[in-house]
Parts: C-alpha cells; structure tokens; sequence
C-alpha cells in the first residue's frame, strides 16, 4: 500500500484548497431552505468554487455528473442534483464537495436541515458529527488507523444508530481518492501506524437504521434499504505528532 507523505509546501496548498472548501460549505448552508431544488444548490456551490479559481473535484470525476453530491433523506452519498427535487420542510440534505486548488484535493461533507425537523433526526445529525470528533482523538502519529474507526463506530452503536459498511473514508492530495482506506467501523487487526505528514478525509455515514445500502439506477445515488434517514459528516484532516490539524473546519463558519 503507498501512502504518501505530503512536503510542507504540498500542505501549503491543501490547506488552501481546506480554507476554500469550509467557505463553499459555508455559503451553500445560507440557501437551504424549503422550497429550494438540489440543482440550485449545486449551482452555488460550483459558483463560490470557481470564484476562488478552483475546479471542483467531483464534476466528471468517473462520470459524475454535478460538482456537489446532494443527498436527501435516506439517501446516504452521491445524490445528483436536479431541478425538480425541492426539498421539504423537515428533510435533511448531506452536501458533500471537493476543491481542487493548484492540483490538491480537499474533500468534506456536512448535513442540513431544512427548516424545522424532528428530534430525532436532529440526534441523528448530531452524532453523526460528534463521531467525527471522536474519532481523531486518535488521530495522530504513533496511533494506528483503524483506532480512529473503532472509536467512531463505537460512539455510533453505542447511541443507537449504525455505520456505513460499503462506503470509507480516504487518504487525499494530488488525487481525490488516495491510500489508505479508513473505515468508519473497525475491521480485523489494527491498520497501519499514522504517520506526521498523512492526510485523510475522515467521513462518518450514519444511518438510523440498519448499516446496510444499496445503489439506485442511476448508479450513483447510494441509499439505505430500510428507508431511513443517513447522514454524512467529513473533513480533510492532517496527521500531526499532536493534535491533528483540519483543513476543512472553520468554527467560526460552522
């Protein structure tokens, strides 16, 4: 498996392409609201993208057709945007996007709500997002990779929801998808030992129900089985001796 090592002056521009990416984010969650259509906010996103002279990363990327994978409900990654899907009072929508700045990748998803929505499902939001964060408390080097997926399942489970089995996170830079995987539950063994200079995109998918998915025709759009709500919640992290560091996460934009 060849996991790159990212110089100083690669992380320079991955942290750029982070620092785009959490605005995108930002000025897509402003336009949600009820009534709006996915492709709208597809187009938003692409706009503030190519404002910062960036590409995004998931246009054509293995024949996706759309910048922003937009996904409602119990759909869990890879929804496509299109005009006559408006969303309702009481969905939720995961938007994830990439940002290619001078040839580096940044990756980070976030679901919404979309005007007032119920207890649960704003649980469900919640600790699909908390997951993360509990996740890279193991984060950093000397660790090793599937520690992070362990502490992300077991704070799912333990909170009554289920992770994701067929979709992982990802090692990230001049391509969007890198080594290693880095799955949101915890597989046999420990995986590899986290290196300073590794840079992953950590991506919880959470359903309600059951763990298990299943692609719609259009090959993309991945959804749950039971119909329940998922949500998805990701950053573009860097693996540190300490702490480690995000380049997709602004708190004072988040």
């Amino acid at each position: 498996m060849s996991v790159t090592i990212k110089s100083e002056q690669e992380l320079e521009k991955m942290r750029e392409a982070g620092r785009i990416l959490a605005i995108v984010h930002d000025e897509m969650a402003k336009i949600i609201r009820p009534g709006i259509s996915t492709m709208d906010i597809n187009r938003k996103g692409e706009e503030v993208i190519r404002s910062f002279d960036c590409i995004p990363s998931f246009l054509n990327y293995n024949g996706y057709p759309a910048s922003i994978c937009i996904s409602v409900n119990d759909e869990v990654v890879h929804g496509i945007p299109n005009k006559k899907r408006i969303l309702q009072e009481g969905d939720i929508v995961s938007l994830d996007a990439g940002v290619i700045y001078q040839g580096y990748h940044s990756d980070a998803a976030r679901t919404h709500a979309v005007g007032e929505i119920s207890e649960d499902d704003r649980f469900l939001m919640e600790i699909t997002k908390q997951s993360f964060f509990e996740g890279i408390k193991y984060a950093h080097a000397g660790n090793h990779l599937f520690e992070i997926s362990k502490a992300i399942q077991d704070f799912v489970e333990s909170n009554g929801f289920s992770v994701v089995r067929d979709l992982v996170g990802h090692g990230i830079g001049k391509k969007l998808h890198e080594e290693p995987q880095v799955p949101n539950f915890k597989p046999i063994g420990r995986g590899m030992k986290l290196r300073p200079g590794m840079t992953l995109a950590i991506e919880p998918m959470v359903n309600a129900g059951a763990y298990e998915v299943w692609v719609l025709e259009d090959d993309w759009t991945v959804v749950t089985r039971d119909s329940k709500k998922s949500a998805h919640y990701e950053n573009t992290i860097l693996i540190t001796d300490g702490e480690p560091e995000l380049f997709t996460y602004q708190e004072d934009l988040v």
